[in-house]
């Protein structure tokens, strides 16, 4: 058990630190070459700076990292691109509400995220570890469905209500893509993102140029997506 605690802590915490300077980093692209997935920025936008929402976000995903930890023995993405960044920016918020210098900022974000990393995967090893099998396989049957439920449909909900507080533009915008992403991937999560970022840049540019190419990228991961999931196919039947 200790041989566990101390890697968690050492791999929590180098994981951590560099997915939180990267989530930060992200909102200086495409000036500053960043790393980190696309649905974490947006994931912290939707939070707007608030550290109670962040919290709570990455809150509801820990159940599902846990019971992936405890029945299937391994960690989830979302400890590192949704737990990890959310709680690093809510630990940084709670003393200073002002984004540039917590959220923005990589350094800041690192040395939290190497915090909340070392603390999160430690704990969910240590769990892990600690369970027999008999009670792994309950546990996994319990916090799965309930961590289901978290993902979908608490979220998309939650993401679209900040869809539509964000402005007429957003709302219409993630009304559309959230609904679209519902019905090719059964989840209206990153519809709804992309429909903020669509919507805020309408609102703030109007249909430029830079709109514009969005709408087309997005035309063209939605065609394609919907190919390859056999979306069309699936339409045509129900036709």
């Amino acid at each position: 058990m200790l041989v566990v605690l101390i890697k968690s802590l050492i791999i929590g915490a180098l994981g951590g630190a560099a997915i939180a300077a990267g989530a930060a980093r992200m909102f200086y692209a495409p000036e500053v070459q960043s790393m980190g997935a696309f649905r974490t920025l947006g994931e912290l936008n939707a939070c707007k700076g608030d550290p109670i929402t962040h919290f709570s976000f990455g809150l509801g995903f820990l159940f599902n990292s846990a019971a992936s930890v405890v029945g299937a023995g391994a960690l989830t993405q979302d400890v590192l691109h949704r737990i990890i960044p959310n709680w690093a920016a809510g630990l940084l918020l709670l003393r200073n509400r002002k984004v540039e210098d917590t959220m923005y900022n990589p350094a800041a974000m690192a040395a939290a995220g190497a915090l909340v990393g070392a603390l999160v995967v430690a704990f969910l090893n240590t769990v892990a570890a600690a369970i027999p099998t008999s009670m792994a396989v309950v546990a996994a049957k319990v916090l799965g469905p309930a961590s289901n439920l978290m993902i979908n449909p608490v979220m998309p909900i939650i993401f679209w209500l900040a869809a539509l507080d964000a402005g007429k533009e957003s709302g219409i915008a993630a009304t559309i893509l959230g609904g679209l992403a519902h019905m090719i991937m059964g989840n209206a999560v990153p519809g709804c993102i992309l429909g903020i970022l669509i919507g805020k840049s309408i609102e703030d540019n109007g249909f430029s140029r830079a709109t514009n190419i969005m709408i087309a990228l997005v035309t063209i991961l939605y065609l394609l997506i919907a190919y390859f999931r056999g979306f069309f196919v699936q339409l045509a039947k129900f036709i």
